[in-house]
């Protein structure tokens, strides 16, 4: 039997019971308590209680040593690559499939994003095509890595957790061990999400998470940076407070330095988040369970589920179109958003964008496969119940 639109959607509508937005904020916990207490106290910029809180829950929520709460999680990201070395003329390589964040970050520090392959099983890059590439085009530099092809010095790895579904990570660390570059972990959708039983961002040298709006966690706006390196916490607090050095009224400043801090209200908001944060988890795992079995009675689609070495938080949960059945992706949208369920396609690979079509890349196979094929469907915890107030 053919595959049809309609079968998809009306899938989907078996789990939602209609109309549904991608993914929804849920404020219902102490949010309007903690803010009200900012705008009483006048603690609502970047200096308050509820910002080192924000930072401590984060930190021991994640097992990272520790975390440093910026505004938002391409700023988190880009003061990364900056601590992480990179610097105008480099090269950084990430997949392309990815939000456009991730290689604006790298642009934003003068850098030339370097696409790189992902495999179908996570969603992320695929260590053994990324080896097998930097053995064909990498040469030793002076003291870095060099792109043969292009003579640019590649300075670090950046993995990206697509929608919470951790990458192949071990084999990936020592990827990027066996060529001396540094893994960066984009880490911004998989807050609650697991490798072999450790958090992610905890792999790499330093990682970026993002509590936008349609995050799993939200401030409003908002991310941070994680790292278990005391002196790298230290430069990324600092770097992201305009390199203001300490003084009782004078203003110093050391280095060229970001406006990046996380304000107080927002930060009010996240630790009323994070302490629901393991209620949102479980239902958002009662959600993706209902998404497999509406999809597996139907040939030619399936609900995208995690690995074994992987626990994901399905922050949006994903139906692949099997291969074959691309030209059902148009269809499924306009039919799904026509009826009110906000389903949306992946993102534009970043190869195809205007401004990165001329940047060096990988054969990128899979990436195109995959992009022609996935779907994003309403994935708000409360579509699994209301949970604790």
């Amino acid at each position: 039997m053919t595959l049809t639109a309609e079968q998809v959607v009306a899938a989907i509508e078996s789990v939602t019971g209609g109309k549904a937005l991608l993914h929804a904020p849920e404020i219902a916990g102490n949010e309007w308590t903690y803010v009200k207490e900012c705008l009483d106290t006048e603690w609502v910029s970047t200096v308050g209680a509820y910002v080192d809180r924000f930072e401590k829950m984060l930190a021991e929520f994640t097992g990272a040593g520790f975390a440093v709460a910026v505004v938002n999680g391409t700023a988190a990201l880009h003061a990364g690559l900056l601590l992480t070395g990179v610097r105008s003329g480099d090269e950084v390589i990430i997949p392309s499939l990815t939000f456009v964040a991730t290689a604006n970050a790298v642009a934003y520090c003068g850098a030339t994003p370097h696409f790189a392959e992902i495999e179908e099983r996570t969603l992320g890059l695929d260590p053994a095509r990324l080896a097998d590439y930097l053995a064909d085009i990498a040469r030793p530099g002076d003291g870095c890595v060099v792109n043969r092809l292009t003579g640019r010095p590649i300075r670090a790895v950046v993995c990206m957790h697509t929608f919470g579904h951790p990458v192949d990570l071990d084999p990936l660390v020592a990827v990027c061990e066996r060529f001396g570059l540094p893994l960066v972990e984009d880490a911004a959708e998989s807050l609650g999400s697991t490798y072999k039983g450790r958090h992610t961002g905890n792999h790499g040298k330093l990682a970026s998470l993002s509590f936008n709006g349609n995050k799993i966690v939200t401030t409003g706006g908002g991310g941070a940076i994680l790292t278990n390196d005391a002196e790298l916490a230290k430069r990324a607090k600092h770097l992201t407070t305009t390199a203001k050095q300490p003084h009782p009224f004078e203003f110093r400043h050391d280095m060229v330095g970001y406006n990046y801090r996380l304000p107080n209200v927002n930060a009010a908001i996240g630790c009323a988040q994070l302490e629901r944060l393991p209620g949102f988890l479980e239902r958002k795992r009662l959600l993706a369970g209902r998404y497999h079995a509406a999809f597996a009675p139907l040939a030619g689609i399936r609900a995208f589920v995690e690995t074994d070495f992987g626990r994901s938080n399905y922050w949006l949960n994903v139906a692949l179109l099997e291969p074959g059945n691309e030209a059902l992706l148009e269809p499924v949208l306009t039919l799904s958003n026509q009826r009110g369920l906000q389903c949306r396609p992946a993102w534009t690979p970043m190869h195809h964008l205007p401004m990165y079509a001329d940047c060096p890349r990988m054969e990128l196979k899979v990436t195109d496969s995959v992009a022609a094929r996935l779907i994003n469907i309403p994935s708000s915890p409360r579509l699994a119940g209301e949970g604790e107030r």
